[in-house]
């Protein structure tokens, strides 16, 4: 298997009403997240983000219908993932994007997670262990609120 790209997307997908969908890690179960997912050869940031939400929930999406964040963190590569990184790789940039779609039933990836579940956006936030996608999530209620007429 060829080395991962330190190059990956994170696809926070909620619903109108702002639950978002969590994801549980296979490989570390209680590890809560959005999708996630690296980019292929020959790919670009949008087509990572359509596979990646197809792949890890079977939704399948338009173009149009992601949001480009145009934000992206880089972060250290937890050691117990550097394995699948070329030698020496250890920091990813990891780009931002949001689908929103009516909460559905999905269709998890069986070798990636074990468990999926809608969210109040806050309860997502807290769930998460990463810090990235912790951030996108408040960053997505709080706009939200900011949006709310008073």
């Amino acid at each position: 298997m060829s080395p991962k790209t330190p190059v990956s997307v994170l696809v926070v997908i909620h619903s109108p009403g702002l639950r978002v969908l969590l994801l549980e890690r296979a490989s570390h179960p209680g590890f809560w997240q959005s999708v996630t997912g690296s980019l292929e050869a020959g790919e670009t940031l949008q087509e990572a983000a359509m596979r990646e939400v197809a792949e890890e929930t079977g939704i399948e999406c338009a173009a149009s219908q992601l949001s480009d964040w145009r934000l992206s963190n880089r972060f250290e590569i937890l050691p117990q993932w550097r394995q699948r990184y070329a030698e020496g790789v250890t920091h990813n940039v990891e780009h931002v994007f949001s689908l929103c779609t009516p909460e559905k039933d999905v269709t998890i990836a069986a070798t990636e997670h074990i468990g999926w579940r809608w969210v109040p956006w806050r309860t997502a936030a807290a769930a998460c262990f990463s810090w990235t996608n912790r951030d996108a999530i408040l960053m997505l209620g709080l706009d939200a609120d900011d949006s709310t007429p008073t």
